[in-house]
């Protein structure tokens, strides 16, 4: 029987390696998001802190001091709050890329299978009719074979 070999293997390959390609950076994407949201929640729980240890500070005796100092400290969280906001926000533009990335590598793998059963299928459809053709060549032989041995010749 005939070996099928597709002509455009090679393409098949490189798409196939282009989608993991875009796997692996969809994936490290996700990772660089997931780490963002946890210094968020990180900088937002101490400037909670830094809030709840205020408001024990106004109650207390007031020192000045600690008080300007703990004020201080929670502007800074608020500005690292911001400045973390806008990473994870630029964290999650690069997922969103890296995910519309790897949807076109794999609609592109998809349509060169496609293209691959297809080819395929018409090979076995040659192969059939090329045994099919044999078959009726052997047949007809065999029975004008036959023929010439009943009649004498």
């Amino acid at each position: 029987m005939a070996k099928f070999k597709y002509r455009m293997q090679n393409v098949l390959d490189i798409k196939w390696k282009l989608e993991d390609a875009a796997k692996m950076e969809f994936a490290e994407a996700t990772s660089r998001v997931y780490k963002e949201e946890e210094k968020l929640k990180i900088v937002i729980k101490r400037k909670e802190m830094y809030e709840a240890e205020g408001k024990k500070l106004r109650c207390d005796t007031l020192n000045v001091a600690r008080l300007k100092e703990n004020t201080r400290a929670v502007s800074i969280l608020d500005e690292e709050r911001k400045e973390q906001e806008k990473q994870l926000e630029m964290a999650r533009k690069v997922q969103e890329l890296a995910r519309e990335k790897l949807q076109n590598a794999m609609q592109e793998r998809k349509t060169q299978e496609k293209l691959y059963e297809n080819a395929f299928e018409d090979f076995k459809k040659e192969v059939n009719a090329k045994e099919s053709k044999e078959v009726d060549e052997l047949t007809s032989y065999t029975y004008g074979k036959n023929r010439r041995q009943e009649s004498g010749e």
